[in-house]
């Protein structure tokens, strides 16, 4: 029998599951799936781990789950090119997916603080207090701009070279909700960007993109809230600073 996890596990948990199922004459796969809820339509993007024999036994079902090669691809990887890899031994497939959505917080991040500035880039024109606790902007008339969201998601999805998926939903969402009131913007994280800056930390590997993701998705959810009233009550007792509720 063989047992396949497609979730997407820590890897580590692959590596024991697939430890003690042997012993009971068990084959385990642990296979890393991408393609969200759109996956049904287009197919999965699937990163699996485990005993060969047995990824080669199961092909036929891997295929057919898979987009199949919509995009070119690299001749010597020709299971790649369709939307399915044999990455390695237990716990590799998981691996790699878990390194795939820290890239996937990174890129999620980078266009959506992007995104930020673009629609702050009209602040020159509104009136702003001044004080000692409110920092002036610097040239006001280099941000009179009233850009369109909308259309300039849908801009960059042609010959740009950010284009991406990604940057599709996004046109997507912003086409049916410019404003996104629709969001609270407490953005959630299902595990894999933890276990990949733990990975990173262990290998020494620098990561620091993907660990500014991270944290700004916990800055989302009001995780930093304790820390930004403790430097709001520091800059109190050092300097008489008071809270500007518009700064």
């Amino acid at each position: 029998d063989i047992v396949i996890d497609g979730g997407n596990s820590e890897h580590r948990l692959a590596i024991a599951r697939a430890q003690q199922l042997s012993q009971q004459g068990i084959v385990f796969l642990d296979v890393g799936t991408s393609g969200g809820v759109w996956g049904l339509e287009r197919g999965y993007c699937m990163m699996i781990g485990g005993d060969a024999p047995s990824v080669a036994r199961l092909q036929p079902i891997f295929e057919s789950l898979a987009p199949g090669a919509d995009e070119p691809g690299t001749p010597t990887h020709a299971t790649a090119s369709k939307g399915y890899l044999h990455c390695g031994g237990p716990g590799a497939g998981h691996f790699v997916k878990m390194i795939h959505n820290a890239i996937e917080y990174g890129m999620m991040a980078a266009y959506a603080e992007g995104f930020n500035l673009l629609a702050h880039a009209g602040a020159g024109r509104a009136a702003r207090s001044a004080d000692a606790e409110t920092a002036p902007l610097n040239d006001p008339t280099a941000y009179h701009y009233d850009f369109d969201l909308t259309a300039i998601a849908e801009l960059w999805r042609h010959g740009s070279v950010i284009r991406s998926w990604l940057l599709d939903l996004s046109a997507d969402a912003l086409q049916t909700d410019p404003t996104l009131k629709g969001y609270a913007g407490r953005v959630a994280d299902s595990g894999e960007g933890r276990w990949a800056m733990k990975s990173a930390v262990d290998l020494s590997v620098p990561a620091p993109v993907l660990g500014a993701a991270l944290f700004g998705r916990f800055s989302s959810r009001a995780e930093d809230e304790y820390a930004l009233r403790l430097l709001s009550a520091m800059r109190e007792q050092f300097g008489g600073h008071r809270e500007n509720s518009s700064t």
